[in-house]
């Protein structure tokens, strides 16, 4: 057997491990999605996508190192709506792009145009998740006329003030380089989920440990935390701050006429009330919600809240169609 054939037999078990791990995860939540993957000519990417459901189209935009399954808890409080959740360049089991002489500001416009044609999405809401809300907002930007209402969760770097966070810095490093080749575990998983904010959620046992096995699968098994810090060093943030393309100014954001939700928790550590209330204040049609006590990813906090919050900014009836989490609990929606 060739030294390539080895490889992509390693390869091939690896994808494997991840997808187990992956499965349990959306079983846990009694989820089953299709999959497929999209083919973006420029930049060069097979983007790995991830759906559910039918009703109007919802494209997700996952955060840092937590691809479209980390979505899982909430996606699953929005009955009646096509959720569609991508693995974004580099992450889960789409392939990276070169950050070396590109800005996220390109590369999000055309991957995320790509996308909305590939699926041949008329129109399509988009939301997402911290560095996810800046894909958002740049489809809006490059596709206008695609975008219906955006969505943005938890603290975003739209805005060149807001403070880069610690572990980022780190991981453009060098150290950085060390971090990676880390081995991972449940208790360094739980661990980055507490710095984020999610303590009192992980002490009440609210996070199931398939969310943890996943996150280890997806460390060991794939190149993601690679990919990401790729990403990070030579896209994200330089010098003494972001790198140019990532944030708005504020004549861009003004631009934004879509209908804009920004939630954000007050435990998030990567941004504050202000802060989200400043870029509300910037954009022409936003509304700003926040959520006492949850962390960055605050749909592990409260995913029935976070999904309520959503469905009744899309359009949608609070009561028409309870949350899965409420009905199993024999409750109904305020």
């Amino acid at each position: 057997m060739t030294g390539q054939a080895v490889a992509m037999k390693a390869t091939d078990e690896r994808n494997e491990l991840y997808r187990r791990a992956e499965r349990a995860l959306w079983s846990h939540y009694g989820l089953e999605p299709s999959e497929r993957f999209v083919e973006i000519g420029s930049p060069a990417v097979r983007l790995r996508i991830q759906e559910f459901g039918s009703g109007e189209p919802i494209v997700f935009v996952h955060g840092g190192l937590w691809p479209a399954v980390a979505l899982a808890p909430l996606v699953r409080e929005l009955p009646g709506y096509r959720c569609i959740l991508l693995d974004r360049p580099g992450c889960g089991l789409s392939s990276p792009v070169d950050w070396r002489k590109q800005e996220i500001r390109t590369v999000a416009t055309k991957v995320m145009g790509g996308v909305v044609d590939a699926l041949k999405l008329e129109q399509t809401h988009v939301i997402g998740h911290s560095i996810g809300g800046v894909w958002a907002l740049r489809l809006a930007q490059g596709r206008p006329t695609r975008v219906g209402r955006i969505g943005i969760l938890g603290a975003s770097p739209l805005l060149a003030e807001m403070p880069r966070p610690g572990f980022l810095r780190v991981l453009a490093s060098p150290v950085g380089a060390i971090i990676t080749r880390l081995p991972q575990n449940q208790d360094r998983a739980r661990s980055v989920l507490r710095q984020d904010g999610h303590g009192p959620s992980l002490d009440a046992g609210l996070i199931p440990d398939e969310f943890f096995d996943w996150h280890v699968a997806l460390i060991r098994n794939t190149q993601t935390m690679r990919n990401e810090r790729a990403m990070i060093r030579d896209a994200v943030i330089g010098g003494g701050g972001w790198r140019p393309g990532l944030t708005f100014e504020r004549a861009e954001l003004a631009a934004i006429p879509q209908p804009l939700l920004y939630v954000i928790g007050t435990a998030d550590p990567e941004g504050t009330v202000d802060y989200a209330e400043r870029i509300v204040g910037m954009l022409p049609n936003a509304d700003l919600r926040v959520l006492p006590d949850a962390g960055h990813m605050l749909w592990l906090d409260d995913a029935a809240h976070v999904g309520n919050t959503i469905r009744t900014f899309l359009g949608g009836s609070s009561s028409a169609e309870p949350s899965p989490t409420k009905q199993a609990a024999g409750l109904t929606r305020p």
